[in-house]
């Protein structure tokens, strides 16, 4: 519930004609054998997130789209979206943890966990890109600092580009990196607990050391300077209550600027 706070807190301060709410269903839906909880109801509302884009892309086809959720797994179906859109597309995932993990090295069996997996199209068939939507050597990591075993292995294999949180805050290094991929266009997704848990109260899983928002804003703005952004998304803002959502909304919003 209290991501559903953190979205709903944020929706309140967006302009409310460009804002599109969809009602995520409540019921708890079924893994299916996958090894992923509530896979049911996870395929539901990639559906209704997907078919949100399309009508998007009616009304205003030239306008990148940031969507806002609950947890990670809000990002996939706007990356299929924006790969449509951009062939040969990199992904910046600014976030603590990698989300790499499969059903099979998950710990928890929570897909917020193994979204980027999928997104690399190295997931279970039920959830994931189809092979070769992004290529894993198109995809960069930045601030993340909790790795499993299992995602250090993923990255060294699969020669993904992974930035600490100092390479991070270092001038243009995202921008050199998104470029370095051979990328034309980019899309950005970034999951609150990639802050120091001291610049933003509402993080259910805060890591230590962590960036800043000046500097996750400068990084975000030097890179769209020199690499088109064909979407965005931010994840992962869990307030205690509505009410202690104020207390974030100021940092929350400088972010969402960068991305939108």
């Amino acid at each position: 519930m209290q991501l559903i706070d953190g979205a709903q807190a944020i929706a309140g301060d967006l302009p409310r004609a460009s804002t599109t709410v969809l009602d995520v269903p409540m019921e708890a839906g079924e893994s299916l054998d996958t090894g992923i909880h509530r896979l049911s109801a996870l395929q539901r509302v990639r559906g209704m997130v997907a078919q949100a884009l399309d009508a998007h892309d009616v009304t205003a086809p030239e306008e990148a789209v940031l969507t806002i959720g609950g947890d990670c797994g809000i990002a996939l179906a706007p990356i299929a979206h924006a790969a449509r859109r951009a062939p040969g597309l990199a992904v910046v995932w600014i976030d603590a943890h990698p989300d790499l993990n499969s059903p099979d090295s998950s710990p928890s069996g929570a897909f917020a966990g193994m979204v980027l997996r999928a997104v690399i199209g190295d997931g279970d068939p039920g959830l994931s890109l189809p092979a070769g939507t992004v290529a894993a050597e198109r995809v960069v990591l930045g601030g993340t600092r909790s790795f499993d075993d299992s995602e250090l292995q993923v990255v060294a294999d699969l020669g993904i580009t992974s930035l600490t949180v100092d390479q991070f805050a270092a001038g243009d290094a995202l921008a050199d990196a998104v470029l370095a991929t051979g990328a034309e266009a980019v899309y950005i997704h970034v999951d609150i607990d990639a802050l120091d848990p001291s610049e933003i109260s509402g993080n259910a899983h805060p890591e230590p050391f962590g960036i800043s928002v000046a500097e996750l804003t400068a990084a975000v703005g030097r890179l769209r300077e020199r690499v088109p952004l064909v979407g965005a998304s931010l994840a992962g803002y869990s307030p205690a209550s509505l009410a202690a959502a104020t207390d974030d909304l100021g940092a929350i919003l400088r972010v969402i600027g960068a991305l939108a």
